[in-house]
């Protein structure tokens, strides 16, 4: 390793600048009164992926996807645009004094736990120089989020193609697809959004899609502005909004459970689904069976499938030249520009994460039987390292918000004792940690999640696979390939995860006295010789 004389240094390290670091952030101050906090972010602004994806949506009711400690009563819409959500997200930066400490265009590369010091060495790399540098911190925290990486795209002939070749991820800003034909590939969240934006520019619109998926017609209504008043001077209005929204999300999760309830509301919710598509999309667009992804259709794609500029096929790419689209069939498509919207890879836990007696984290996950953290946030012989959104904590029915709010009032409430120095490091009790990963994968077998959905399908009633969750293009790379188990659903009600991060006690973890009794003997011996 590189010498470290001239590291810089914080009390924490926050790595990624989206919605969990800002939230971390933000209680640090609020709640620790710490000022002494560092955030890195290889993007060349904050905002995270509202940032990066210009064609990404919010599904839940955006006075549900905001911080309980900012809320915002101005939303145009139920469901705002991405440009929307990232101006909500600046002002709350702004307003918490977030932006100064954020580092943009740096790339975490590894983290390294220092015994001697009880500290993390960080390895960092400036994407704008590519000097690489070292940060030290007694408090290092991943906020790093699942869709960073674009999924590759390696259709042979793709290097000879003539256009524009652009992810939603990595937009453009300032291509033009006015009469042009447009290539989109991918049929996820990111095209629903994308296709009904560009059908009346592009000449053209070809979109390949491997299966149908199903959609649930959601209306995206304006908030007038008489709501508006209401809700920002109308004491706790929108509070009592947030939570009805926050009951009814809650009260869908019942579809996930293999029980009769389950099955009933999984079939309700499928047959208005499939009323929907077959009353609005054309013929092949209509699932030939329930799977397991859902998009709520906010900018009726839909209904923008029957415009005569759009075709749908899921005859498979098979080539590409300078200027066409070649498929299975033998058909060739005219190509301005190709459109991705092919999701991600997930490469949120890739860094090298080096812990005490040098052993990774994937190391740790072989030696535990697969990926884990204890309640999403710790592991054991990593210590003063935390997750915002680590293994099992993603949810298939409400804000994304609500769980990185819980998670970070665990990790606040964990860290006080280090960043108030009546300790040096905390770390959960390997016991603790093996004990919650055995509860919560038996109550993950109690749900549809409990294998990838496909083999779900087939072990469980016709329409009990529908409603997973629509974050990742597929399912199945949420299951460890070794032992199968899912490595990022959280199984209990968020009833359970509040609980869990606001009420539980300490015992769970192991806080380092050593530091402060060597403090106690050696402070009386500096005064008596001074």
């Amino acid at each position: 390793m590189a010498s470290f004389e001239k590291m810089s240094s914080s009390k924490v390290l926050i790595i990624g600048a989206g919605f969990s670091g800002l939230a971390t952030a933000c209680q640090l101050r609020r709640e620790l009164n710490c000022d002494d906090y560092i955030i890195y972010d290889r993007s060349s602004a904050p905002g995270g992926t509202w940032w990066a994806n210009r064609w990404c949506a919010v599904d839940i009711p955006a006075v549900f996807y905001s911080l309980s400690f900012a809320p915002n009563p101005d939303f145009s819409k139920v469901y705002p645009p991405q440009a929307e959500i990232l101006e909500y997200f600046n002002k709350v930066a702004d307003k918490y004094d977030v932006s100064r400490h954020i580092v943009q265009n740096t790339e975490w590369e590894g983290a390294y736990w220092q015994d001697l010091t009880s500290s993390w060495v960080v390895k960092l790399k400036n994407l704008t120089t590519g000097q690489t540098f070292y940060h030290d911190c007694k408090i290092l925290i991943s906020a790093v989020g699942a869709l960073v990486n674009p999924n590759r795209f390696g259709v042979p002939g793709v290097e000879d193609f003539k256009g524009d070749i652009v992810h939603t991820a990595a937009w453009k800003e300032d291509m033009s697809l006015h009469q042009k034909d447009a290539i989109v590939v991918g049929n996820g969240c990111s095209a629903a959004q994308l296709i009904p934006a560009i059908a009346k520019e592009a000449r053209s619109i070809t979109q390949f899609i491997r299966t149908p998926q199903f959609y649930l017609q959601n209306e995206n209504r304006q908030i007038d502005d008489n709501w508006k008043f209401v809700f920002r001077y109308v004491p706790g209005a929108l509070r009592l909004v947030r939570l009805a929204v926050f009951l009814y999300l809650e009260s869908t999760a019942v579809r996930f459970s293999i029980n009769p309830h389950g099955n009933k509301a999984r079939n309700i919710s499928s047959e208005r689904s499939k009323s929907y598509i077959q009353s609005n999309a054309p013929g092949e667009f209509h699932p030939r069976r329930l799977i397991c992804r859902r998009i709520f259709d906010n900018n009726k794609y839909i209904s923008c499938l029957q415009a005569s500029n759009v075709h749908l096929t899921d005859d498979p790419i098979v080539e590409i030249s300078t200027h066409s689209i070649f498929t299975k069939s033998g058909q060739e498509y005219p190509a301005d520009a190709i459109l991705l919207a092919t999701g991600f890879a997930l490469t949120q836990y890739d860094v090298e994460l080096v812990g005490r007696n040098g052993q990774t984290r994937n190391e740790h996950w072989d030696n535990f039987g697969y990926k884990e953290a204890y309640k999403s946030t710790a592991m054991s012989g990593f210590p003063n390292f935390f997750y915002v959104l680590g293994p099992n904590s993603g949810k298939g029915h409400t804000s994304t918000i609500y769980s990185i709010e819980n998670y970070v009032n665990l990790i606040m409430k964990v860290i006080a004792p280090v960043i108030q120095d009546r300790c040096s490091f905390v770390e959960v009790k390997p016991e603790s940690e093996k004990d919650y990963n055995v509860n919560l994968h038996e109550e993950i077998a109690m749900t549809i999640f409990n294998n990838s959905c496909g083999s779900v399908s087939r072990s469980i009633p016709y329409s009990s696979c529908w409603d997973c969750i629509c974050l990742i293009h597929s399912s199945q790379y949420f299951i460890d390939y070794k032992t199968k188990k899912n490595w990022f659903i959280y199984p209990w009600n968020s009833f359970v995860m509040w609980y869990s991060t606001h009420w539980g006690n300490l015992d769970d973890w192991t806080y380092d006295v050593r530091w402060l009794m060597k403090l106690l003997v050696d402070e009386p011996k500096r005064l008596t010789h001074e």
